[in-house]
């Protein structure tokens, strides 16, 4: 038996502590329908679930700190479960990576405060979105980017997304049938950068952003609409008019899914004692 075969360990024992683990992970978005459990569906949340429930038959309460769209990706998503099996951080992730289908993977594994909530303790989370603008169609990483019909003007984007940086209500960059009360969240930065790509120097921009917390297909949105002032479809002030309307129909169109990844999360410092 090899230690990341969960029969290997001891089995759950009733009278064991409940104890806390959190998880780093990143999975490719692309098979499923994103991070929540929904019911008939294939989801990461899900699939997680299974994988450790395989393990400690006990184990419940997992959360994740973003609750990721379908077919978006994650490099950093955190996340956390209560169990009573006795398992070392480290036989956790070795046991839960050999459940696990190829795409998704526990990066790090680590026992949290006995109430960790990773989304309670998430301060800031990171997305990018990747988009290709060469004449020639990306092979290898066609899954994972937005391709654009023109050649970008990423100085126009940089000026337009400089009206976003800061606390705003963001009204105008949420799906309309969102029922979340409150509409201010702060962006700490919003870059704009020219990329190589695997397979062509320079056919990729990057767009990553930063906040406090993001509303539904807030990060999409804020791209759909830079993407057009990318493209000459709106000049770069347009942006400023559009988050001031605070209406969904003020700001661009959604961004497909397949190109955004969550890139980083950053936790209160008490979530890793």
């Amino acid at each position: 038996m090899t230690a990341g075969d969960p029969s290997s360990c001891d089995g759950p024992d009733a009278a064991s502590p409940r104890r806390r683990i959190g998880l780093r992970l990143a999975y490719d978005g692309g098979a499923y329908c994103g991070w929540q459990a929904q019911p008939r569906q294939r989801t990461v949340q899900g699939t997680l679930a299974e994988a450790i429930a395989a393990i400690d038959p006990t184990a419940d309460a997992l959360r994740g700190s973003s609750r990721t769209d379908a077919g978006v990706h994650a490099l950093d998503q955190v996340a956390a479960f209560s169990c009573s099996r006795p398992l070392e951080p480290e036989v956790w992730l070795r046991a839960i990576n050999a459940n696990l289908p190829r795409d998704i993977v526990v990066l790090h594994a680590w026992q949290a405060p006995v109430d960790f909530d990773p989304v309670g303790a998430a301060v800031r989370k990171r997305y990018r979105y990747r988009l290709h603008d060469h004449p020639v169609r990306p092979v290898f990483s066609r899954a994972h980017v937005w391709r654009q019909p023109a050649r970008l003007d990423v100085e126009a984007m940089r000026q337009a997304a400089g009206a976003l940086v800061g606390e705003h209500d963001f009204t105008s960059f949420e799906t309309a049938s969102s029922q979340r009360r409150s509409k201010v969240r702060t962006i700490y930065d919003l870059t704009v950068h020219r990329v190589d790509a695997v397979e062509r120097p320079a056919s990729e921009v990057q767009v990553e952003v930063e906040g406090n917390g993001f509303l539904y297909n807030m990060v999409r949105i804020i791209v759909g609409s830079l993407a057009m002032v990318g493209v000459g479809r709106r000049p770069a002030s347009w942006m400023a008019e559009a988050l001031a309307a605070q209406r969904r129909p003020a700001a661009g169109p959604t961004a497909p899914p397949h190109g955004l990844s969550l890139v980083s999360i950053h936790l209160d410092a008490s979530a890793t004692d």
